[in-house]
């Protein structure tokens, strides 16, 4: 039988199934940078602090100075960002921080509530800044909705990469943000995700195809939710259909899916896992079962803004000469090399 369920065009955030939430895109090609870490080119035109137009191909979204988002709330659910290219500086009410870039993970359980603080510097003042990302918002059960915030990295250097090369010696590669292929584990994601236990089947990957390549992906459980967001290249052919870019693909877990990919190298974002079959219900950064607890959630964070905001500003930036860094609320920092 067909592997396929349906073929969808991607919107400006991509649906999931549960037990994800969505997925947000975020792809700019900044301009250089000037002396604020913001971009060296006029705003004008922009509606500053609600731009996502994507004029000049760029957008500053929430950021006044520096693209961005300044500090909001999370309760409930977590966040998987993943950047491919550029910068991000993390920020939060528990007093951690980070700067990850260029393949980094940050992995962050929202839990019983916290604010953060996700700004893009423009660093490079002699040449453009390009920037990819993706921000992955995964559920949590009920059993977990209030546990501590958490939040971890997971480097780029340290994250396991595999290629496989088909008959004609094409390679795809295949980065495991979560989940596992063949005998290789991913890092282990935060302590009380989802992800946590295995048998959920959790898999985020992020796939790179060469030009006329095949790749088969293994099976996994019927009860698995499986999406396949194709966002670059040209075309591929999947159980017969010519599919173009900017597509989402909804399969069956449990059946063979082999892709030969078209002319173009392809990009593809694979979501997958067990779902958590509970009610939810969301209103805006918050994500709960129902009504009452997002009622709570909303009281409790005017009351108390989930521990306050420590930070100069709510769009903190870091230092221009800070490198790739994590600083984590018990005071212990990790600096990568950049």
């Amino acid at each position: 039988m067909a592997a396929i369920i349906s073929i969808k065009p991607l919107g400006f955030t991509w649906q999931t199934q549960d037990p994800f939430l969505f997925c947000a895109y975020h792809e700019d090609l900044y301009p250089k940078g000037n002396h604020l870490l913001g971009p060296d080119a006029s705003l004008e035109g922009r509606n500053i602090g609600q731009d996502f137009q994507g004029k000049d191909g760029w957008r500053m979204y929430h950021g006044q100075t520096v693209p961005g988002f300044p500090a909001h709330p999370h309760r409930g659910f977590e966040t998987v960002t993943i950047v491919q290219k550029g910068l991000v500086d993390h920020s939060d009410s528990l007093g951690a921080a980070g700067r990850f870039s260029n393949g980094d993970v940050q992995w962050m359980t929202a839990g019983k509530g916290v604010q953060h603080s996700e700004m893009f510097p423009l660093l490079n003042t002699d040449q453009e800044n390009p920037f990819l990302l993706f921000q992955i918002w995964l559920n949590l059960p009920k059993a977990n909705k209030m546990v501590a915030p958490h939040f971890k990295m997971l480097w780029n250097e340290e994250i396991p990469k595999l290629t496989k090369v088909d008959d004609n010696n094409l390679s795809t590669e295949i980065t495991l943000i979560a989940g596992s292929l063949d005998t290789t584990h991913a890092i282990d994601p935060a302590p009380d995700s989802w992800a946590a236990d295995t048998n959920n089947e959790i898999a985020i990957w992020t796939i790179k195809m060469a030009p006329n390549a095949t790749y088969t992906f293994p099976n996994a459980s019927k009860d698995a939710n499986r999406s396949l967001y194709f966002f670059k290249g040209d075309e591929i052919i999947v159980d017969g259909y010519k599919i173009s870019v900017n597509h989402e693909i909804r399969v069956h877990a449990d059946k063979e899916l082999t892709i030969t990919n078209g002319n173009t190298e392809a990009h593809f974002l694979l979501l997958q896992g067990k779902p958590i079959n509970e009610p939810v219900v969301q209103q805006g950064p918050f994500v709960m079962n129902n009504h009452n607890e997002i009622m709570d959630a909303i009281l409790e964070y005017q009351q108390t803004e989930f521990g306050g905001w420590p930070w100069p500003s709510h769009d903190h930036v870091h230092e221009k000469s800070k490198g790739r860094f994590a600083l984590y609320p018990d005071g212990t920092e990790i600096i990568k090399p950049s």
